[in-house]
């Protein structure tokens, strides 16, 4: 009994034990974070990461001090009348259970919980669990990323804080939950590699497994407020990972060919490169002057090339970061990339309606072809190229003659992203208006086609996984 007794003040301990990256940095970054950051610090005072919270400002007055209780700084500011001292200012005062929830963690020794004490407070907060999805969407949503299970035929796609998951005739199979506001890549591991999930031995390493697809990893955001990878088990449609956390959306992801290494491209202008036995980010580039949107690797791995909204296309050593070329022919947003297979040529399409081929070794164009509309990310199948575009339609490139082979027209709209399945037998493609088409890859020739907007709730999982899949505490994150 003395036993029980003790277990149970223990986890009653735990529980009433006030988390700064739980509890208290939230309270933070909603209402403290706009006047008391880098670019802004009135009063000379920040509170954007937990080390500059405990400096003092231009008061000169400690903000912390855990044995002096109520007559901590930070906590007199908060609970003030004076207007013109109490913070947040200009608005209204926190909650009597905001100031509560701080007074106890000051309380309880001010104690930081996170893993970088320097790091901002987005990146402090456990991964969020996103909104459910609405049962019926009240309007179509347009499809920016999908993708071709590598064990059926089944088709992923972007949906309204989820993933959609069809057969080839367009019947909602799956509605897979937690990500998200808009998903903008799907990519599947390489067959013989995955991350493994929370509470598995070793649970952050990746082991060999066989060709089945058990995990798909999702990047996903909301523009201008936060993006993240997930990465989500498929047995138990829940997240096994979260990873490159950043303040905008996540524009694509590409793994290494071996599986060990994932390549995240974001509106924040960086380049993440995501050690996947380790899940932390081992390299951040930061040469791009706008939005990265889309990576390739080259078939070895030691290339990774890039695009982005900045009008340039970029070559770096993959092991080091170091920028080895940089391609500036388009003039405009640069949209897609992909390295062929001899590592010596480069294609890349953007904004200029152009598709453009060129040298590592010296960023000298070779060819050039105009495909009608801006061009997207490039999928690839053989000898074929295949560009997504606003001219409505999938154009498929000969890359042997540099030629247009096919044109996969009957989209009413622009089209965004496309995939090939794994036997190249077929390739899917998802529009602006919310349309998804299935064609024969040889000749273009449409197999089928929907809109992809549920309009009802598949049973067993619909607008949500595993309830307890990311509370933060239970998930493997990256920094």
């Amino acid at each position: 009994m003395a036993i029980v007794l003790l277990m149970m003040s223990v986890g009653f301990a735990e529980e009433s034990n006030i988390s700064f990256r739980r509890d208290v940095a939230p309270i933070f970054l909603e209402n403290c974070v706009a006047c008391h950051d880098a670019k802004k610090a009135e009063g000379g005072y920040r509170i954007d990461t937990f080390t500059e919270l405990c400096k003092p400002g231009d008061s000169g007055v400690m903000p912390l001090k855990a044995d002096q209780g109520d007559a901590a700084e930070l906590l007199r500011r908060l609970k003030v009348d004076d207007p013109f001292e109490r913070m947040p200012a200009e608005t209204e005062a926190l909650t009597a259970e905001q100031i509560k929830v701080v007074s106890d963690w000051i309380d309880q020794g001010a104690v930081f919980d996170g893993n970088d004490p320097d790091a901002r407070l987005p990146f402090v907060i456990p991964p969020r669990k996103h909104p459910a999805a609405p049962a019926v969407y009240p309007a179509r949503l347009q499809v920016t990323a999908i993708a071709f299970s590598p064990e059926s035929e089944m088709v992923y796609s972007g949906g309204y804080n989820e993933i959609l998951v069809w057969d080839v005739q367009g019947n909602l199979q799956q509605r897979i939950g937690n990500v998200g506001q808009q998903t903008y890549a799907i990519a599947f591991p390489p067959a013989g590699s995955r991350t493994k999930a929370d509470g598995e031995q070793n649970s952050d390493s990746v082991e060999a497994t066989s060709p089945v697809a058990r995990q798909v990893v999702v990047a996903s955001g909301r523009p201008g407020f936060g993006g993240d990878v997930r990465v989500i088990d498929l047995a138990s449609q829940s997240v096994a990972a979260v990873l490159a956390r950043c303040d905008d959306v996540i524009l694509d992801v590409a793994f290494r060919p071996d599986g060990k290494k994932l390549a995240v491209a974001s509106a924040d202008k960086t380049i993440r490169i995501v050690d996947m036995d380790t899940l932390k980010i081992e390299q951040t580039l930061l040469s791009h002057a706008d939005f990265v949107t889309a990576l390739a690797w080259s078939r070895d791995g030691t290339k990774l090339v890039s695009a982005s909204r900045d009008k340039s296309a970029k070559v770096f050593n993959a092991e080091t970061g170091q920028l080895l070329i940089s391609y500036q022919g388009h003039g405009k947003a640069v949209r897609g990339v992909f390295m062929l297979p001899d590592g010596k040529q480069i294609i890349s399409t953007g904004n200029d309606k152009k598709m453009h081929r060129w040298n590592v070794s010296d960023a000298k164009k070779t060819a050039e072809l105009s495909i009608g509309g801006e061009g997207y990310r490039i999928v690839t199948a053989g000898d074929f190229a295949f560009v997504p575009s606003s001219d409505q339609n999938l154009v498929k490139v000969d890359l042997t003659t540099n030629q247009v082979a096919t044109e996969f027209k009957g989209h009413a709209d622009w089209v965004l992203c496309s995939a090939v399945h794994k036997e190249h037998t077929k390739i899917v493609t998802g529009s602006h208006d919310g349309e998804i088409r299935v064609w024969n890859l040889a000749d273009g020739t449409l197999i089928s086609s929907w809109v992809a907007q549920p309009t009802d709730a598949v049973e067993g999982n619909s607008g949500g996984v595993n309830a307890d899949a990311d509370k933060g505490v239970d998930v493997k994150t990256g920094p």
